[in-house]
């Protein structure tokens, strides 16, 4: 029998404030080599049905962490128009499979479940490297821009956060995140979302910079989010050659986007976020660091393990039969 979890068990079952040790967790022990995360391959889609130009980009993103029940196969998304369609840009479907028989244990919704281990890294690098309380500026109004402000709020005390978007959803945006009981406001620009804010959070589709360097005036950590290949890009290579520290989630990956390309660093000087988080790693006050997220299958098995777990506690979710699986 295999567990469904549709995006409505996700939601009932998601809490990021007990999803932010397990991340922190994955992410050690990535950073440790004790997992089997292979390539991810990503190609262009959509090409040919309304002309040459793809619409969006498909991934797949399988992973393991050694000693687990389960390992995740996440299939994923980006279609960078589909707001103005009213869709998420990312989107995912997520399964675990049982380590020891290759049975499928679960199928789930994974946009969720994307959104809310993302935003995790925020919270954990806020948790790690910025001192409290919290001044956040937020550039980007969408599903992942209240993630990470979330996440941040469950990992830091917040005092204010102004959030940023070229388009009326900024507004909106806020509104949502003090209807949380989080102190959001929209900004005018983005020079008035960033001035004066300790940690800014950058989650977009651009591919151009969205800040000018000259508005960090106070920013102790800057967290990007939105770059994920070569031809997307959130952070000026001023930010990032000026930074004392840029670390990253996945050094390798991190090393081949937009953010990073433009630099002279390489993946040599990318400091593992798992260092952050044990203490190995710190940020001196007065000091600016970076964090370049990429994203990573592991933290999606750590995200949907916990799922599947409180899934089975509660009596959450659907089972069904697949042919083949008895």
């Amino acid at each position: 029998m295999v567990l469904m979890l549709d995006d409505a068990d996700v939601a009932a079952l998601l809490d990021v404030e007990s999803l932010l040790d397990r991340v922190a967790d994955a992410l050690v022990k990535q950073a440790a080599g004790e997992v089997e995360r292979p390539e991810r391959p990503h190609f262009p889609v959509g090409a040919g049905l309304d002309g040459d130009d793809p619409h969006g980009t498909a991934l797949t993103m399988p992973a393991y962490v050694r000693g687990e029940e389960h390992y995740v196969t996440k299939l994923a998304s980006v279609h960078r128009d589909n707001p103005e369609r009213g869709l998420p840009a990312v989107q995912a479907r997520i399964a675990l499979t049982e380590a020891r028989t290759g049975r499928p244990a679960a199928y789930m919704a994974g946009t969720r479940v994307t959104n809310a281990r993302t935003g995790c890294i925020g919270g954990l690098a806020v948790r790690a490297l910025a001192s409290e309380p919290v001044r956040l500026g937020v550039v980007g109004a969408g599903v992942q821009a209240r993630w990470q402000t979330r996440a941040i709020a469950a990992a830091a005390t917040v005092d204010e956060v102004r959030v940023y978007s070229p388009s009326e959803s900024k507004a909106a945006c806020a509104g949502d995140l003090r209807d949380e009981g989080v102190p959001a406001a929209a900004a005018d620009s983005v020079d008035e979302a960033i001035r004066g804010a300790t940690v800014v959070v950058t989650a977009t589709t651009a591919a151009e910079p969205v800040f000018s360097p000259d508005a960090l005036t106070d920013a102790e950590l800057v967290v990007a989010v939105g770059a994920y290949d070569a031809d997307s890009r959130e952070l000026a290579a001023a930010v990032v050659e000026d930074a004392t520290t840029v670390f990253a989630d996945v050094p390798g990956e991190a090393a081949e986007t937009g953010d990073l390309l433009p630099t002279a660093l390489d993946a040599d000087d990318l400091v593992p976020l798992a260092a952050a988080l044990t203490g190995d790693a710190e940020r001196d006050p007065g000091d600016l660091a970076v964090v370049e997220s990429v994203g990573s299958a592991v933290l999606d098995l750590a995200a949907a393990t916990e799922l599947y777990e409180r899934a089975r506690a509660d009596g959450v979710g659907r089972e069904l039969s697949l042919a083949g699986d008895d």
